[in-house]
């Protein structure tokens, strides 16, 4: 099965061509304001490496969130436009899902971290099983300290990857039970690794049933004089 992979989602766009699970090309840069310049010239690349054309995939995987809005709304719309014009399903993965995946432990709690921007973490407990991993809870937004007193509460030692570099020095030295580890971005690549699983069950979702993964309201509906003085996206 030849697939294609975007993940524009956070600070790190990439894009990923692969035949079930070996990888053909693969592209990547981080910066968190320049997901829409690097796309096409990313998938350019990809398909010019593999020697491929758009016709010749079986199928679209896209990391939908969460993350930055900007991001998981370039990668969606790029990925619906290739997935409709080739006429292929389009598959979502969820970013904490796909750091969770990778995440090297073996019996550590893992909590995959995304910067949601604005003093806020996107994060989920996930639990290590053979083969994988399984979410043992919801999807949520936490400030930094909520976090740390989220694991402080819980007490079960845990590996924190992702992007913990948004929590901050404080709670980076002061969270007992805690290991940080990598990855610190989703990929392209391991989306696709985790995709293959859904298209191996065929549990394959509509493509108008693929939505983006928004934990809050969109920027633009919202009153900015409340935030100023704060970064942004």
């Amino acid at each position: 099965m030849r697939i294609v992979a975007i993940d524009t989602a956070t600070s790190a766009s990439s894009v990923c061509l692969g035949v079930d699970r070996e990888i053909k090309a693969i592209a990547t840069r981080v910066d968190r304001r320049g997901h829409v310049a690097f796309l096409v010239p990313a998938l350019d690349f990809c398909f010019a490496q593999a020697g491929w054309k758009p016709s010749d995939i079986d199928a679209v995987v896209v990391d939908v969130g969460p993350g930055l809005f900007t991001g998981i709304r370039a990668g969606l719309a790029t990925a619906q436009g290739i997935a409709a014009a080739a006429g292929v399903p389009i598959v979502p993965v969820n970013a904490l899902d796909v750091l969770a995946l990778r995440a090297s432990t073996g019996r550590r709690e893992i909590w995959p971290i995304v910067d949601a921007r604005r003093g806020q973490i996107a994060t989920a407990p996930y639990k290590p099983v053979p083969g994988g991993v399984v979410r043992e809870g919801p999807v949520q937004l936490m400030k930094p300290n909520e976090f740390q007193a989220h694991l402080s509460a819980r007490q079960s030692e845990a590996l924190v990857v992702g992007d913990y570099q948004a929590l901050g020095e404080h709670v980076l030295h002061e969270t007992r039970h805690v290991k940080f580890g990598r990855p610190r971005y989703p990929t392209a690549d391991l989306g696709m690794e985790l995709a293959l699983r859904t298209l191996e069950s065929g549990e394959v979702p509509l493509a108008d049933d693929v939505r983006p993964m928004y934990l809050r309201e969109a920027d633009v509906a919202i009153n900015w004089t409340d935030f100023r003085g704060e970064g942004f996206e």
